[in-house]
């Protein structure tokens, strides 16, 4: 049974995409299960899991390709379940596969679409030119689909979400099977979208691009969101943010006392591990934390030759935070 909400324009502050404990369920198989998360205008939002986690059936109940189980979604203040109409005006769906018709060209299969969503005359040709230039197709409108490379179908496909100038797009795996060239341009052409106020939710594997695109990022498996932020305040939520490498010179001083028995008696110290004159282990503390904990070694008469130290990447993050699940 689906709940629904009044219709008319949902009031959620500056969000422009909401999800309010959404659920769908297929038979047993919890694919959505009470997620909830918004997306401020002009914000690019990460959503990341392995396959089978929920994102795209999450991403079909947006574009109204789907029904909720129970619970709603909102695009541009409108109910997925009572407006869908006024939905799909206001949002552009990029799936991860698309159809395309091999026999016409670019430009025509644009303005079939243009034509479906209602754009005339004048508008429609603007319309047409303009997502010709941005996504850069226009030396290509005459020819066939057929033709072009798999980087290129996805920047027509990229242009025929956008052709109605939508105020949400929704993207997902639109990197999938790019070439490094083609990935950083469409990242380009993502974060100027959302420059233009435009709101993009997007799904990729590609971790460390969405890492440098999202203003914030969701974490989801077997269909339940594990954590949402930026991906700052992600980091920040786990116990230990950064892996420490201490060199250590051997020193007959510290013959009954190693450091290593110093640094399992510290709280911020965890999964330390011993190998020769390097010492290994997880802290949880910034860099100020980490120049203290230096000092206090040498302070003590060790002598540390060599401090590496990295910071958790979003891989590092997601690989932390899922146990590879899948339903």
């Amino acid at each position: 049974m689906i709940q629904a909400t009044p219709t008319g324009v949902h009031e959620s502050g500056d969000a422009c995409i909401e999800l309010r404990r959404l659920h769908r369920f297929f038979g047993k198989t919890k694919a959505v299960n009470d997620i909830s998360f918004s997306v401020a205008r002009g914000h690019v939002y990460g959503y990341i899991g392995p396959n089978g986690a929920g994102k795209t059936t999450s991403m079909r109940i947006l574009a109204t390709l789907d029904l909720p189980s129970y619970g709603d979604a909102y695009v541009d203040g409108f109910s997925v379940v009572n407006d869908p109409e006024l939905v799909r005006g206001r949002l552009g769906f990029m799936p991860d596969s698309f159809g395309t018709y091999r026999d016409v060209n670019c430009q025509e299969y644009l303005d079939f679409f243009a034509r479906a969503y209602g754009l005339i005359g004048r508008q429609r040709k603007q319309r047409l030119d303009w997502v010709l230039d941005f996504t850069g197709t226009q030396g290509m409108a005459e020819k066939p689909i057929r033709g072009l490379s798999k980087g290129m179908k996805q920047r027509l496909c990229l242009g025929r979400a956008l052709i109605h100038d939508p105020a949400v797009m929704i993207l997902d795996e639109p990197a999938a099977g790019l070439d490094p060239r083609a990935r950083i341009q469409l990242r380009q052409m993502i974060r100027e979208l959302a420059d233009q106020g435009k709101t993009v939710l997007i799904s990729s594997h590609i971790l460390t691009e969405l890492a440098e695109m999202c203003d914030s990022v969701g974490i989801i498996e077997q269909g339940k969101l594990l954590a949402t932020g930026s991906v700052e305040e992600i980091e920040r939520q786990q116990a230990h943010t950064r892996e420490l490498v201490i060199r250590i010179l051997a020193n007959e001083d510290h013959s009954e006392v190693s450091v290593a028995d110093v640094l399992r008696n510290r709280p911020e110290v965890d999964n330390l591990v011993v190998d020769g004159e390097l010492i290994r282990f997880a802290f949880a503390g910034d860099v100020q934390d980490q120049a203290a904990l230096v000092a206090m070694l040498v302070n003590q008469g060790f002598q540390v030759a060599e401090v590496t130290s990295r910071k958790k990447s979003l891989e590092d993050v997601f690989l932390h935070v899922t146990e590879g699940l899948v339903q």
